[in-house]
């Protein structure tokens, strides 16, 4: 049985998406899924909950760095082939994945420890997230940040919303999370999302050094001074991601969602004018055929969607 005093080594984990290693007093976690730049599906989410736990009981462990594998991407957030073939259809679902996504940043803020984002590539979506979760950042001169939940039906309500306004001040937060433009390194390092920028040859070292001036330092002391200036991440987080789990599960539901995700599989940007054309003519803008408002005269079926010309029952006409 797993103990405390006794936490699990990286040789006796058995990891599928997510590599630990520990060296010299400094864990590294790799979210290793690197043929998908580094996205999150549900069992990815569930390891990374255990490695960081480990890593909080082990004291051979004094500091965390958190990154991707590869050279592209530190991580993009939610895996949207998983997100279309299990949670589309069934919105309910959502509650499930997201459950797992705040468990995952409440393990790593909460880690005692601290941590470095190690920017080996572009972090987008719920991948900035986690890099703004980590104490300290060092980024790859050819990565970039982006928030792209308004282009691409969801909010940027696990961290995002929460901590960018904290982090870079409110009209820059904005910018980022409502335009959803790439953030390159230079303005990265000026707005304060990022600690340096190397070039990518040098990140290792960087990363080294930055980890042992931090373990030259007094660990309880350092605990302490984390949980004290992690006030305002945790007080916005745990007022509002609750909230926002909810609402983004039945907001899954949404045409909007669907027509952002089916743009996404087809590689198109989602058709902002047709769905802005539906509000502003009235017609229905929360599901895909319409409303379901009609009755069959022949079979009796009842909330069949407005636009559709036929019973899906019987296959009748509809007046």
């Amino acid at each position: 049985m797993e103990h405390f005093l006794n936490p699990p080594q990286p040789e006796e984990l058995d990891l599928k998406f997510v590599k630990y290693e520990k060296k010299d007093g400094i864990a590294t976690v790799t979210i290793n899924r690197p043929k998908v730049y580094n996205c999150l599906n549900f069992r990815t989410l569930r390891e990374m909950c255990r490695v960081f736990e480990y890593a909080s009981w082990d004291d051979e462990v004094g500091v965390v760095v958190l990154t991707g594998a590869g050279d592209k991407a530190f991580c993009t957030g939610a895996d949207m082939k998983e997100q279309n073939a299990e949670i589309l259809d069934r919105p309910h679902n959502y509650w499930k994945w997201m459950g797992q996504f705040i468990e995952a940043h409440k393990r790593l803020l909460d880690i005692g420890k601290p941590t470095i984002a190690k920017l080996n590539g572009m972090a987008v979506g719920g991948g900035n997230e986690f890099n703004m979760n980590c104490d300290l950042a060092i980024m790859a001169d050819h990565a970039y940040i982006r928030q792209v939940g308004n282009s691409h039906g969801s909010v940027a309500a696990g961290g995002a919303t929460q901590w960018l306004p904290i982090m870079v001040g409110d009209r820059r937060a904005r910018e980022i999370l409502w335009l959803n433009e790439e953030i390159s390194p230079e303005k990265a390092l000026d707005w304060g999302l990022v600690n340096q920028v190397v070039p990518y040859e040098q990140l290792d070292d960087a990363v080294n050094e930055m980890a042992k001036k931090l373990l030259n330092k007094l660990p309880e002391c350092v605990r302490y001074t984390k949980e004290q200036t992690n006030f305002w991440k945790k007080m916005s987080l745990d007022l509002t991601v609750g909230h926002a789990r909810d609402w983004l599960t039945v907001h899954t539901g949404a045409f909007e969602t669907h027509e952002a995700m089916r743009a996404f599989n087809q590689k198109r940007m989602p058709d902002y004018e047709m769905l802005r054309n539906r509000l502003a003519t009235g017609d229905s803008y929360e599901h895909l055929w319409g409303a379901p408002m009609l009755e069959c005269s022949e079979c009796g079926a009842k909330d069949i969607p407005e636009h559709f010309k036929h019973c899906g029952v019987c296959g009748s006409p509809l007046a």
